[in-house]
C-alpha cells in the first residue's frame, strides 16, 4: 500500500506541513510515528480523508451538466491571436489551460482577474462563467 510523508500530503493538498501535522494530532487524518515530528499516513486513509471533506468550491448560479471534472478559479492569462485564445485558469493545486477560438473568449469577455469555471470532458476543456 502507498505511503506518505507529511510533506508530500501538504504538497498533494496545497496547504502547509504544519497544517497536515495538526489534522493528525487532532485525529482527523489518520498517521504512524516515524521518530521525531515525522509522520507516515497511509495511502487509504489519506482517500477516506479526501472522500469526507467538502466539495470544491462551485458558484450557485453554475448550470447543472454532465461534466464532473469542474475547477472552479481565477482566470490569470488570456493570450489571443487572430483565430485562437489560450486561457489559463489557477484552481488550486490546480493550472488549467485551455485552447478555444478567439471567438468564444471575446464572446465570454475573459480577462485576467475574472471567476470562471473550467469543466474537462475527456480531452476537452470547456470554460464557463457564472450567471449573474
Amino acid at each position: 500500500m502507498a505511503e506518505y510523508k507529511t510533506t508530500q500530503v501538504a504538497e498533494l493538498l496545497g496547504v502547509s506541513a504544519d497544517t497536515v501535522r495538526r489534522w493528525c494530532e487532532e485525529g482527523r487524518l489518520a498517521s504512524s510515528a516515524a521518530g521525531g515530528r515525522h509522520r507516515i499516513i497511509d495511502g487509504a486513509d489519506l482517500a477516506d480523508f479526501l472522500r469526507r471533506q467538502a466539495s470544491a468550491f462551485e458558484p450557485e448560479s453554475l448550470m447543472p451538466q454532465s461534466a464532473r471534472n469542474r475547477f472552479t478559479g481565477i482566470v490569470t492569462r488570456v493570450d489571443r491571436d487572430a483565430l485562437v485564445a489560450v486561457v489559463e485558469i489557477h484552481s488550486p493545486p490546480h493550472r488549467i489551460v485551455s485552447m478555444m477560438t478567439r471567438e468564444a473568449a471575446d464572446e465570454l469577455d475573459l480577462q485576467p482577474g475574472v471567476l470562471a469555471t473550467a469543466a474537462v470532458k475527456s480531452t476537452n476543456v470547456v470554460v464557463e462563467l457564472p450567471a449573474t
